[in-house]
């Protein structure tokens, strides 16, 4: 007995016809047409860092890609609630929420160690010798000792 494929429909019948994936269709269209009214209001520095999450009962959940610009869109909360209860699909807005969500794959910048030119070390190091308290002595030679390497 040989397995026969059943025949392959596209995608485009796939979604009107399948429930699950009709009821996922609406659920996409409707955060993207959210999403652009929201751009529409939003800075436009601020656009990428900021996206739609849900719109239930009320309450706008937003993702926003780190704590720096949730800062600035907290501050900014009043008015963008007045400016998005304006249009028509954001009527019953109550509250908006922010949730830091940094963006996958992408790594924060490696941090550089920390390297003084040798005018700045001979200065710090100066300074450790005339310091009679050993902590601050000893920590001020550890810093004097991360001298950029001469080319």
């Amino acid at each position: 007995m040989s397995f026969r494929p059943l025949p392959g429909r596209t995608p485009a019948a796939l979604l009107r016809e399948a429930k699950p994936l009709r009821a996922l269709l609406g659920a996409a269209l409707r955060l993207d047409q959210l999403q652009r009214l929201l751009e529409s209001q939003l800075q436009p520095a601020a656009r990428e860092h900021c996206k739609v999450a849900s719109w239930r009962e009320g309450c706008l959940l937003l993702i926003v890609t780190d704590g720096h610009w949730a800062t600035r869109l907290r501050y900014q909360q009043r008015r963008l609630q007045r400016q998005l209860q304006t249009h028509e699909a954001f009527a019953g807005l109550t509250r908006i929420l922010f949730k830091v969500q940094p963006p996958v794959g992408v790594t924060p910048p490696r941090r550089n160690s920390m390297v003084l030119s040798p005018a700045a070390a001979e200065s710090i190091q100066a300074t450790a010798d005339n310091v009679s308290d050993p902590n601050l002595r000893a920590a001020l030679e550890r810093l004097a000792s991360h001298v950029q390497a001469k080319r």
